[in-house]
């Protein structure tokens, strides 16, 4: 699960060699498409939900653990791979997490059992921590310096373009040829991917190791807890939220199967809007910008349980939704590399492990109120959550904290 704001690459590092303009946005490219493979891959499910439950003879909250295990795995993931590996090459750090993916992919579309799914799916997580930690903020390191925003707002594209193309067309594959053949696509997708990063970034060798410690010391600044705080609530409502669309769809709205891959898309289209405008104004004005995603959040899922009754209404309301929640992986991660601005790699850390630890805690608590209780319910409390958003960035801005200078 980023950031438009203008991270140049860190002070110790050596100017890489002159490369064209074409390579470096290639490899612009292959970050934002490996990125794009990892949430198609993480969210895929959410369009599968009812049909790999149905497979598997589960439930939909047993089902929703498919969004919850990754979401665990890549919290933990993100700060100990990330240590670990602290002085190998990023390049070659990249390509491993792809190839990891594939096969998680792969394994996903012959998994025998929904045990054996679950395992992939710890796979996918692990791949979501280190590359995601990783790749999140080395646009300083493939552009000049007046073109890092521009790339890290492509970088982070792959966000809702996962809900406008991967989504909808994996959900539109497992309609037309089952489910598995959506994730054998998605492998030999990502192997493409892996190729292309491989081609064209350049050797990235690691600055300096991103120790346990310095997270540790980040904690205790103040805008990083408040980017904890904001990102919890928001992220919280979404996915337990969003981790239920489709039975909502398919139980309140009444929508057709084959129509599911349209509300998706529609939702994703204006993911893509909303990542790109938020890209455009967090970095001015990360408060205002953070709060009215959250307000729009919460609109949409409180109005959903009255207003998606009617097909036109779930309409609306994604395209709402899908807008609001495009900007919320810009406007964290923006928030996390203010709070940090002199240990980039260490920010993104601490915004991969917060995000995916929060996605998958509201898909699980999502999972539980939807299996006692109705998709409904779900929404109708997760808009109440994201709403308790906005006060609490509007603390921030009252206490008047200040940025740290980079």
């Amino acid at each position: 699960m980023p950031t438009a704001t203008a991270t140049s690459a860190p002070p110790d590092l050596a100017a890489p060699a002159p490369r064209s303009p074409l390579v470096s946005w290639l490899a612009v490219l292959s970050l934002m498409l490996g990125l794009f493979s990892i949430v198609t891959s993480e969210i895929l499910p959410v369009g599968l939900l009812t049909e790999i439950g149905s497979s598997f003879t589960i439930s939909d909250g047993m089902a929703g653990l498919m969004m919850t295990l990754p979401g665990l795995l890549a919290a933990a993931s993100a700060p100990l791979v990330t240590a670990a590996t602290g002085r190998v090459d990023r390049r070659l750090m990249l390509g491993a997490f792809v190839l990891l993916l594939a096969l998680a992919d792969f394994l996903t579309a012959a998994a025998t059992s929904y045990w054996v799914m679950l395992v992939a799916r710890v796979m996918v997580g692990v791949t979501i921590g280190g590359f995601w930690s990783i790749g999140a903020g080395l646009a300083g390191r493939l552009v000049p310096p007046r073109s890092v925003a521009r790339a890290t707002s492509v970088i982070f594209a792959a966000v809702p373009l996962g809900s406008v193309l991967g989504v909808p067309a994996g959900t539109f594959i497992g309609d037309l040829a089952g489910w598995r053949t959506a994730f054998l696509v998605m492998g030999f997708f990502t192997l493409a991917v892996l190729v292309l990063l491989l081609l064209v970034v350049p050797p990235l060798p690691a600055p300096r190791a991103t120790r346990l410690r310095v997270l540790a010391t980040m904690l205790k600044r103040v805008n990083t807890r408040f980017a904890l705080l904001t990102t919890f609530l928001i992220v919280l409502a979404h996915f337990a939220t969003y981790t239920y669309v489709t039975p909502f769809l398919e139980r309140v709205t009444q929508v057709g199967a084959g129509l599911i891959t349209v509300h998706l898309l529609v939702y994703g289209v204006a993911g893509i809007a909303g990542n790109f405008v938020g890209g455009a104004y967090a970095p001015r004005h990360p408060r205002a910008t953070f709060a009215a995603a959250a307000a729009t959040i919460a609109c949409a899922t409180l109005l959903l349980p009255v207003l998606g009754r009617w097909d036109v209404g779930a309409v609306v309301l994604l395209l709402v939704w899908g807008a609001g929640y495009g900007a919320v992986p810009v406007c964290s991660g923006t928030w996390f590399a203010k709070a940090a601005p002199d240990a980039p790699e260490a920010s993104y850390v601490l915004f991969t492990a917060s995000f995916q630890a929060t996605f998958s805690l509201g898909a699980l608590l999502g999972g539980v109120v939807v299996d006692h209780s109705s998709p409904s319910t779900v929404m109708a409390a997760g808009g109440a959550v994201a709403l308790l958003a906005v006060p609490a960035i509007w603390s921030h801005r009252a206490s008047t904290v200040s940025w740290p200078e980079s």
